[in-house]
């Protein structure tokens, strides 16, 4: 074997070990809690395992003692689904708008994106202060979903801009050309071209909104979203429910990313059995 072809070994294993560790540092402690949410009745929260069970699944659906999870998770789904709403419907027609150059254009990018570097603890405070100057209270789903719009936007509007700069606008030319309106362009030309980018904006509205804690703490009022719901629970609950409720969370996430891929994937093979 000669010299090159050694280096060139040495270098994958050494590549293949440094992956190997970044992914165990980054999915590692997302398998312990899957794994410790599975303890039996006397099991604790950490190793070693003390029986296998769906107990403390079973205890997190059935006591009172870990406060309001089953409201907590619908207004993180509520909240969640509204985001992915608004955030492609407002970043679809964005995206549109912004393929023509028009005065200000940069200055309102900017201003679209400038909360993605501003602290989300200091988005949530503005908020509230704002509702709190003008005397009104403060709502999950009024100043809540205000707070988490702020987060998903930007990055839907990012996404849009990127699936945008690869669409062939002679599709709608020869759709024009050929006597469509321009509502019926935009409808059976423009938006089928770009559906999988628009689920990849749905994708981001939805997780980002579901996940979020730092705007939420203080837009939320009196009823606290899941996450905020979890970070109390780290504080009173000692049992391996904590672990379960985290796995129930990450599964729902896994589940909408899946359904996500999913719809895409059926898209592509729709398109390429059409030609």
């Amino acid at each position: 074997m000669s010299q090159a072809s050694r280096k060139r070994g040495f270098e994958f294993y050494v590549l293949a070990a440094f992956f190997s560790l970044f992914v165990l540092f980054l999915y590692g402690p997302m398998l312990v809690i899957f794994i410790l949410s599975f303890q039996g009745p006397t099991g604790g929260l950490t190793f070693p395992m003390r029986g296998v069970s769906l107990h403390w699944f079973y205890d997190l659906m059935t006591s009172g003692r870990y406060g309001d999870l089953g409201g907590a998770l619908s207004r993180s789904m509520i909240l969640g689904g509204l985001s992915m709403l608004i955030t492609v419907i407002v970043c679809f027609f964005a995206g549109l708008a912004f393929r023509r150059r028009f005065w200000g254009a940069s200055i309102i990018f900017y201003l679209c994106i400038i909360s993605l570097v501003v602290p989300g603890i200091l988005v949530g405070l503005g908020i509230s202060q704002t509702f709190q100057i003008l005397g009104l209270r403060l709502y999950w789903w009024l100043s809540g979903l205000g707070a988490h719009l702020s987060w998903t936007l930007p990055f839907g509007l990012l996404i849009m801009f990127a699936v945008l700069n690869r669409f062939d606008s002679s599709w709608e030319e020869a759709a024009r050309d050929a006597g469509a309106s321009a509502w019926k362009t935009l409808m059976y030309v423009t938006v089928p071209i770009l559906f999988p980018g628009l689920i990849a904006v749905a994708l981001f509205g939805f997780t980002l909104s579901y996940d979020e804690m730092p705007r939420s703490i203080l837009t939320v009022g009196g009823s606290n979203t899941l996450p905020i719901e979890i970070s109390n629970m780290t504080t009173t609950v000692t049992t391996p429910a904590l672990y379960a409720i985290g796995t129930v969370t990450s599964v729902i996430s896994l589940l909408v990313i899946g359904a996500a891929f999913a719809s895409i994937s059926i898209i592509q093979k729709r398109r390429a059995r059409a030609k």
